[in-house]
């Protein structure tokens, strides 16, 4: 029995849906949703024709353009595909971008080859629509709640034990701060958006009796925007703070920093290319901080940095604590204290990693609401 054709976005979502994308690439590079893959009907020069078609002759000569750019061996190969997505993922769904006519021929030749799938009604615009009203919602309706710290406090390694925490710094695929660049590159701005949206969605959904417990985060993470009502509500937010002491806050960075980090670009692109990239990563990193450290701090930490990579590449890593220690002083203790000092009448509690875990496992939107 085939199954029917959805508008139930709320349980696409929460049930983590597998969708097949039929717009082009370029729409599909401008922002998607979790657990979906491109499909598209028409690649991006395809539909550019037909849409300078449809301007001029009008919806008729379109498509029949359309039909004409998707035929023979490409249709095959466009139909065969879509059919390999249907059979890996018999719950899924496929979608354009407002549910008519691109869905409706997939749906067409997927059905003329004996698949009969689904389709959501309303597509890409009316599912968008849907996941901006519900990150809306639940970030004016739920209580937020803020972990602050100095750099190196295992912020993010803390939110992990504890169940109610949204992680934004995952969802933007970045670490943060200015040395939080990772491979393989961040989502588009819309991607991240939908991204937040869902996982706030399955807070609201699973986590009704807890607050929303987020990282503190400037504007931006990495190039990714947080959404304004999202910034406003956290900057009046009830504020956590973790501690550490100066010597485990070195060496967590020198292990998230320079091992993970390193780990990483090497798993990406091998041994050899991968420490060269690790390698300019840092650098340019250093590079981003010059206006606020001044030239001579500058120039003197970018030296340490310079002689821990020599140091490193001869199988030395551990010099690194040299120059992220004075880093940490003189760059990042200093900002920190500052962005502190506006927002102490919003503290809650102060303590250590497991203090603070606790503390926050232990909250319940009623704690925040009385």
């Amino acid at each position: 029995m085939s199954r029917p054709d959805t508008a139930d976005f709320r349980t696409l979502f929460l049930s983590d849906t597998p969708m097949m994308d039929t717009r082009a690439p370029l729409e599909f590079k401008k922002g998607a949703f979790p657990h979906t893959v491109s499909l598209p009907l028409m690649t991006d020069q395809e539909r550019a024709k037909v849409g300078t078609c449809y301007k001029k002759k009008g919806q008729d000569e379109a498509i029949k353009l359309g039909h004409q750019l998707v035929s023979g061996d490409i249709k095959e190969q466009r139909v065969q595909r879509w059919l390999e997505f249907a059979q890996a993922n018999p719950e899924g769904y496929l979608y354009c971008f407002r549910g008519g006519l691109r869905s409706q021929i997939t749906q067409q030749w997927l059905k003329e080859a004996g698949c009969e799938y689904p389709r959501i009604t309303g597509g890409y615009k009316a599912m968008r629509r849907f996941l901006i009203d519900t990150l809306e919602r639940v970030v004016l309706e739920k209580p937020l709640v803020v972990v602050a710290g100095q750099t190196g406090c295992a912020k993010t390694e803390l939110l992990k034990q504890v169940p109610a925490s949204v992680d934004l710094e995952g969802l933007a695929h970045h670490r943060g701060s200015t040395f939080g660049k990772r491979p393989g590159g961040q989502p588009a701005q819309i991607g991240f958006e939908n991204a937040l949206a869902v996982d706030l969605l399955r807070h609201e959904e699973f986590k009704a009796d807890m607050p929303v417990i987020l990282e503190d985060e400037s504007l931006l993470i990495g190039r990714c925007a947080l959404p304004e009502t999202l910034r406003n509500q956290m900057a009046k937010a009830s504020l956590v703070i973790v501690e550490a002491s100066f010597e485990s806050r070195v060496e967590h960075s020198y292990n998230n920093y320079i091992l993970n980090k390193l780990t990483e670009w090497q798993q990406t692109l091998g041994t050899d290319e991968g420490f060269a990239a690790f390698a300019d990563d840092l650098r340019q990193s250093m590079s981003k901080v010059e206006r606020r450290l001044g030239g001579v701090r500058h120039r003197a930490i970018t030296e340490l940095l310079e002689r821990a990579i020599h140091q490193h590449e001869q199988g030395n890593p551990e010099i690194h604590r040299e120059w992220i220690g004075h880093l940490l002083e003189q760059y990042y203790d200093p900002m920190y204290q500052y962005q502190l000092s506006r927002k102490k009448g919003r503290l809650a509690i102060r303590g250590s990693f497991d203090e603070v875990r606790d503390y926050l496992n232990s909250l319940s939107v009623s704690d925040l609401k009385g």
